[in-house]
């Protein structure tokens, strides 16, 4: 059995520069508490790392509810964006505030926030439950639609006259989103449209999909919480036609799954450690006749 290490794979821009921020509050806090409100990103193993560096997690879906937890010092908001709410309401409580959003998503609420000031009315794709649209869409809740899938887009009904956009969340399917989105320009024809599918999202679907040509199966490394993760799992089935195993770390690989594998690829979420990667392909190398290659950049 073949390992073939597909890249591009691992830590995005976004989530380097959150870590390094998150570490570096906690390291300069002279002894005042440092919380994350969330999951800075969605991996466990990065959240155990920046505790260990002094940085206290508050695990509260709701945003607005575990703000409430944090009663002094510093709070830090995750790489997948905050709502200008809870923004509010942390400098209410005289809390020092540290952004750690990505700059992708920055960019999307500053997109929202320039289509409602034109009086345009934003079809926001994305997955309920997850932090990144809660934070989009608390920049202009009154005039934002969330919606999922291409039955959500059929079942939309505006006033005649109502101008469109449609944005979405950067880790979604760069195929399923499109699919929404075309659906979207059918039915409104005049409608913006503003794919923010990030680049490394699309990069890591991309080659992902593409290598999943030439190898049996793939192992996707995340975390179960990844947005990005599971969507790369998922495009290799739906669209490489191959199974994808995602796992959290090399403990959670199973022989069963290679028997009569020749050829395995590996790849690994944005939020996820580089040590981990290392971990899955050396278990995978240690299988019987394993043998590690280099799929081409």
């Amino acid at each position: 059995m073949e390992v073939v290490r597909i890249r591009p794979r691992g830590y995005c821009h976004g989530v380097v520069e959150a870590i390094r921020l998150a570490k570096r509050v906690g390291a300069e806090s002279d002894g005042k508490p440092v919380t994350m409100l969330g999951y800075l990103v969605h991996n466990e193993h990065a959240t155990r790392e920046l505790e260990e560096a002094g940085v206290r997690l508050v695990a509260e879906s709701d945003r607005m509810k575990g703000l409430a937890q944090i009663t002094e010092g510093t709070v830090i908001f995750t790489a997948h964006g905050i709502s200008p709410q809870v923004v509010d309401a942390a400098r209410e409580r005289g809390l020092t505030i540290v952004d750690a959003t990505c700059s992708d998503v920055t960019r999307t609420h500053d997109l929202v926030r320039e289509l409602t000031a034109r009086a345009v009315h934003v079809i926001y794709i994305g997955k309920r439950g997850h932090p990144e649209p809660a934070g989009v869409m608390g920049v202009a809740p009154d005039n934002t639609t969330l919606i999922e899938s291409i039955e959500e887009a059929d079942a939309l009904e505006f006033a005649p006259g109502t101008r469109l956009a449609v944005t979405c969340q950067t880790t979604l399917s760069m195929w399923d989103t499109q699919a929404i989105i075309d659906r979207l320009t059918e039915r409104f024809p005049e409608i913006e449209v503003h794919n923010e599918i990030c680049r490394a999202t699309q990069e890591r679907q991309e080659a992902a999909v593409l290598a999943a040509d030439d190898v049996d199966c793939v192992v996707v490394v995340g975390s179960r919480r990844s947005s990005n993760s599971r969507r790369l799992a998922q495009v290799v089935e739906e669209l490489g036609h191959k199974p994808a195993f995602l796992v959290d770390t090399a403990a959670e690989l199973r022989p069963e799954w290679f028997r009569g594998v020749r050829r395995v690829g590996v790849t690994s979420g944005a939020s996820t450690p580089t040590q981990l990667t290392r971990a899955v392909v050396a278990a995978l190398e240690a299988m019987p006749d394993a043998e590690e290659v280099t799929a081409p950049s």
